[in-house]
């Protein structure tokens, strides 16, 4: 199945400044956590590290692409109830019905704006580590029979 990358959009969730101190002083990377989706139930997210920002962002992008699920949608919802952990951080999920919109924070509501779902109540429980919990979405979305 071949894709087109015109039809994804993507979300920068986070971008971590990591330092190693040598002999000389301190030399920073930086590290990007990239969701993308195509607003139509495929989403996808990668990590990349670098000494400059774009250049994480770019592989990071090209990691997104290489990880793609397809989820089954409801409408503008999901279909039932889900709970899922992965590491410390547990994601809850909850179906709303049309016009509730999306109540949902943190690392999580880039992905299911780019899953395409407009209704759902989102609560992260746990460690709120951006790459935990983006993981964690996205593992619970994938798992959804629809």
């Amino acid at each position: 199945m071949a894709i087109n990358k015109d039809d994804f959009e993507e979300a920068i969730v986070n971008i971590g400044r990591v330092t190693k101190v040598v002999k000389g002083g301190r030399r920073f990377r930086f590290t990007a956590l990239v969701v993308v989706g195509d607003k139509k139930g495929t989403i996808g997210f990668g990590t990349g590290k670098a000494k400059e920002v774009p250049d994480a962002i770019k592989k990071a992008l090209d990691d997104a692409f290489k990880s793609l699920v397809k989820i089954s949608l409801k409408g503008t919802t999901i279909a039932h109830d889900i709970e899922h952990k992965y590491n410390a951080s547990r994601i809850l999920l909850k179906p709303a019905s049309a016009g509730t919109g999306l109540i949902a924070g943190g690392a999580t509501r880039p992905v299911l704006e780019l899953a395409g779902i407009k209704d759902i109540i989102a609560k992260s429980l746990g460690s709120n580590n951006p790459n935990n919990l983006v993981q964690a979405t996205v593992e619970a979305l994938a798992r959804i029979k629809g």
